[in-house]
């Protein structure tokens, strides 16, 4: 009688029996929830520490890459300023000639040869007076019709140098490279050859082109032994690694 007052008479033992069954199987499911959403903050505790060790170390290789970029960047404006002495043929200035008594060329590199025609040595001098002075545009038109006029003459394999120096320095890359190249190929044994591989390389890097910048750079290593670009190429192969 007292389990009747409390439920409705229409309230069957078989309902109390569904009842329960269904409070026990919600008690069951909570626990299962509860079990998953364990784990569930286990894996998302995992994921941070992984997110966490992969920013981390992003971040160190950031730092290594920034740093590798300094170095190299650094390489890049000393080169230019290389390539400004290299424009003073038969420079005497003992900080940058290495043998000012000799009277030889920036580097300790050999100076460019000497036209016994008056008017071709006339005209090259012309570009590299322009060269000099940073005109770079002008040293391009002159050396374009230098190499017109005096395609045969021994100031060729210079004059190319200096067209594709030119264009590196008016931030013309691929026009550089692809004057430097023709002029390495045609004349590999001249002393401004491992010059010009070297700014090929400096080119390869402002075009992000590292491997391409490491080949070349191993390639005065290998063919251009106890030469100053040589020495040049060693210390900066080390900041490619």
């Amino acid at each position: 009688m007292r389990i009747r007052s409390f439920f409705p008479r229409s309230f069957s033992i078989r309902s109390l029996v569904s009842c329960l069954s269904i409070a026990g199987a919600l008690t069951f499911s909570q626990s299962a929830w509860a079990f998953a959403d364990d784990d569930a903050r286990k894996a998302i505790v995992e994921m941070r520490q992984q997110i966490k060790a992969m920013q981390e170390a992003n971040q160190r290789a950031r730092i290594q890459l920034s740093d590798q970029i300094e170095g190299l960047e650094q390489e890049v404006m000393r080169l230019r300023g290389e390539l400004e002495q290299m424009g003073r043929p038969g420079a005497t200035n003992s900080a940058a000639a290495g043998n000012s008594a000799t009277g030889s060329a920036p580097g300790g590199r050999a100076p460019d040869a000497k036209s016994e025609d008056p008017r071709e040595q006339a005209s090259f001098d012309q570009a590299m007076e322009s060269f000099r002075k940073a005109q770079y545009k002008e040293t391009i038109d002159t050396l374009m019709a230098f190499m017109t006029l005096y395609p045969d003459s021994k100031l060729a394999p210079a004059a190319l140098f200096y067209l594709g120096s030119s264009r590196y320095a008016q931030k013309d890359y691929k026009g550089a490279m692809t004057q430097l190249q023709g002029m390495v190929q045609k004349y590999p044994t001249h002393p401004r050859a491992p010059d010009a591989l070297l700014v090929i390389a400096g080119c390869q890097v402002e075009l992000n082109n590292r491997a391409g910048a490491k080949a070349s750079l191993q390639r005065i290593v290998k063919d251009y032994k106890g030469t100053p670009a040589a020495d040049t190429a060693a210390k900066r192969l080390q900041l490619l690694q």
